[in-house]
């Protein structure tokens, strides 16, 4: 039987590194571009076309695409790393199609509250800003991912309804998007919540078409993650050292770390295509440059010990 295996996008770059305090300059995060790639890692989310008035963390998003694209030409990156970046709105999309990116991103979330504090619109009038978005990644053979956050819990509105999620999902299909990321943004889902939502989401985009996107908040990532494995999920969105967090959840951690999803996943014999060894040899690095000790635990720490030792 053939092994199984599961593909993590890495957002350490986007999701990570817009919630730090730190502001890491274009050479920098190239740096950690090619560190993660020497690690195995085949899919990147780099940046955020969005005005560095609001998220200055994201400044220098197209100097840096460009400069990852070059190295891609030069063949000092492999031309099978797939790059990508958040787009949110036309003038943004513009931008992106200027460095030469083949896959961008839209995001929505599902409660009306949280739209309207973090992206300063409702959410049909999120999806009214990315139509003009869609219609110039069909024309130009660009790839739209979605995103819908806030799918368990909203720090305003409290629980979400599922039925809500599912109609958001589909519509986000509807669009164009070849994958929609489910997004427990807050980090308040639990298992049971994950395998009653997933189910129905299921009905409407297929497994292969969903990818899950969890925050360690309460500590539930993994068994999230888990949950939606053996529901045939096999794209899961990590941050490399747990980055990143929520301006509207207080206390909020950062997306589940990749050397957690990595190091649970190698455990279970699921192939990654990841080198645990080698996200846990960037940890004092990334450490030294977030300048805070990473949430990361396997990348602290590292693999089992030897055999035999206790």
């Amino acid at each position: 039987m053939a092994k199984q295996r599961v593909t993590i996008v890495e957002m350490g770059l986007r999701d990570g590194l817009q919630n730090e305090t730190v502001t890491l300059t274009p050479s920098v995060r190239l740096e950690l571009i090619q560190k993660l790639v020497n690690s195995g890692i085949r899919r990147i989310e780099i940046g955020a076309f969005v005005s560095p008035k609001w998220v200055p963390q994201m400044a220098g998003s197209g100097e840096l695409v460009r400069s990852a694209l070059r190295l891609q030409k030069e063949k000092r990156i492999s031309r099978n790393i797939e790059f990508s970046a958040l787009v949110p709105n036309e003038k943004g999309m513009i931008m992106a199609m200027e460095t030469g990116i083949r896959e961008i991103a839209v995001f929505a979330s599902a409660s009306e509250s949280f739209s309207k504090k973090n992206i300063n619109c409702n959410i049909d009038e999120s999806f009214a800003r990315f139509e003009p978005v869609i219609a110039l990644a069909i024309k130009n053979k660009i790839k739209i991912r979605g995103y819908l956050s806030a799918c368990f819990g909203c720090p305003f509105e409290g629980k979400i309804s599922e039925a809500k999620v599912v109609k958001l999902a589909r519509r986000l299909r509807d669009l164009g998007c070849y994958e929609i990321s489910i997004g427990d943004t807050i980090g308040v889902a639990t298992p049971n919540q994950v395998e009653s939502l997933f189910k129905k989401i299921k009905k409407v985009v297929p497994a292969k078409k969903i990818a899950a996107h969890f925050h360690d908040t309460r500590g539930q990532a993994l068994a999230n993650i888990l949950a939606a494995y053996y529901l045939g999920v096999r794209t899961f969105d990590a941050s490399v050292g747990g980055l990143g967090g929520c301006p509207y959840a207080p206390g909020a951690a950062g997306n589940v770390s990749t050397e957690d999803v990595v190091y649970m996943f190698q455990g279970m014999g699921v192939e990654t295509g990841i080198s645990l060894d080698h996200l846990v040899a960037m940890n004092p690095w990334l450490t030294e440059k977030i300048q805070h000790p990473l949430a990361t635990k396997a990348g602290r720490v590292g693999k089992l010990i030897p055999s035999g030792r206790i």
